[in-house]
């Protein structure tokens, strides 16, 4: 049995699902008595992304000397050589050789291996091994329709993990989600690197997937501001396409967007998160905001954080900028100190933690369809997280226990908080009759 170890994004968990369908076609992989087998997949986007993988693996090598540690994912591909240098790590698999890793672990198990690092030219990289999905034990579907990405935008390292744009077609597509809608699959959730860039065209795929299939709930990962069209907003007229909106805009400062080489302004900006609100009222909508990006002044941070401050969204997931190995940024002067860096970050998450809070208040009272998923806790075709424990009365939590992956009409009352009584980013509801 091979535990796997997921981090980052969504087409991370869409891998991790893929694998496990792999290892269990494989069947069980000899393993010495006693040995486990730890599979890190591992993110890139950040350095303490990386970092956070180090630590991880140290502390599962400390608990259990026995565990037999395997690397992959993108922070293998760029971060090759820290993973290398780690007496704690067995085997290195980059995303460049990630289709053939039960093979290599299996070898290297059986001691058939004298190399622990395998990794290639990820640009010469042509599939995205499609077929995965689904993480043992969940209830939504992660359906990786793209990989790799065109545009290397100064600040990403995620071109040299993942490689080209490449996408699968519709039919293919189509037909995965039949598939995982006869296993019971209540979500679809249509991800990749860069899903804006998917080669058939976005909004066709998504009009056949409603068309053409029964998919209860759709939805949507990061999009960028340019990617919206008119087109698009008519297709979340049918309910089935969740309204819930992930925007890649990582600054609202003109300059800024410009020495990331972004294909827009802070208007272009404005008028997204504008138009969501018009065409789509009850959407939520998150956002991906760089903070202490090289050259970003005080000035350019106040107009990112003021214009933010008067535009229309629900929730900002701050990165402070961190260096990445090959990219343009890192040859930009005028870098920040990493203190400035991490006050902006704290005053972006300040900001966003409010606004949170406060469109949270709004759904006091408010109808949600919800999805149950394990633990007594839901999430709403508008993305709210839904608890049925706690404050609620113990009737309603049975409920829950008893219909995993089943939607259901939720009352919402009380927002969610921790013991400090701080809004903790869910919402407290009562399931109806």
């Amino acid at each position: 049995m091979i535990e796997i170890k997921t981090f980052g994004c969504k087409v991370n968990t869409y891998d991790t699902g893929l694998l496990e369908s792999r290892f269990a076609k494989v069947g069980a992989i000899d393993t010495p008595v006693g040995v486990r087998v730890l599979l890190f997949n591992t993110c890139a986007v950040t350095g303490e992304a990386t970092a956070d993988a180090q630590r991880q693996i140290r502390r599962a090598k400390r608990d259990d000397p026995n565990t037999f540690i395997a690397v992959t994912g993108c922070a293998a591909q760029v971060d090759t050589e820290k993973f290398e240098g780690m007496p704690e790590v067995d085997l290195v698999v980059a995303n460049s050789h990630k289709g053939d890793i039960e093979n290599l672990i299996a070898k290297k198990l059986r001691g058939e291996l004298s190399d622990r690092v395998f990794k290639s030219n990820i640009f010469k990289k042509e599939d995205l091994e499609g077929g995965g999905g689904l993480e043992d034990g969940h209830t939504r579907a992660f359906l990786k329709i793209q990989d790799g990405c065109n545009s290397f935008c100064t600040f990403c390292v995620i071109p040299f993990a993942r490689g080209k744009s490449r996408s699968l077609t519709i039919s293919e597509i189509t037909e995965r989600t039949q598939e995982l809608l006869l296993g019971g699959v209540r979500e679809i959730v249509l991800t990749g690197v860069h899903i804006g860039d998917y080669e058939f065209g976005l909004e066709n795929l998504i009009e056949n997937l409603l068309l053409k299939t029964r998919v209860p709930r759709l939805r949507l990962t990061s999009l960028e501001p340019i990617e919206l069209s008119d087109r698009l907003f008519e297709l979340f007229e049918d309910p089935r396409l969740c309204p819930h909106f992930h925007m890649s805009i990582q600054s609202a400062s003109t300059r800024v967007l410009a020495n990331m080489k972004r294909k827009y302004d802070a208007q272009k900006v404005e008028w997204a998160l504008t138009e969501i609100a018009r065409r789509v009222p009850h959407a939520f909508v998150g956002m991906d905001v760089i903070a202490g990006f090289v050259d970003e002044g005080e000035q350019e941070f106040l107009e990112t954080y003021e214009r933010l401050d008067r535009m229309p969204w629900s929730k900002i997931h701050v990165f402070p900028y961190s260096e990445r190995p090959g990219t343009y940024a890192m040859r930009l002067p005028n870098k920040n100190e990493r203190s400035v860096i991490s006050s902006r970050a704290s005053r972006l998450r300040e900001l966003s933690h409010a606004r949170h809070e406060q469109v949270a208040s709004r759904q006091l009272g408010a109808l949600k369809k919800v999805l149950i998923l394990k633990n007594n806790q839901g999430l709403s075709r508008d993305f709210w997280p839904v608890e049925f424990s706690g404050t609620i009365a113990n009737q309603a939590a049975n409920q829950a226990a008893h219909q995993v992956n089943e939607e259901r009409q939720v009352q919402i009352t009380a927002l969610s908080r921790d013991q400090r009584g701080r809004y903790d980013g869910s919402l407290v509801g009562q399931i109806l009759a």
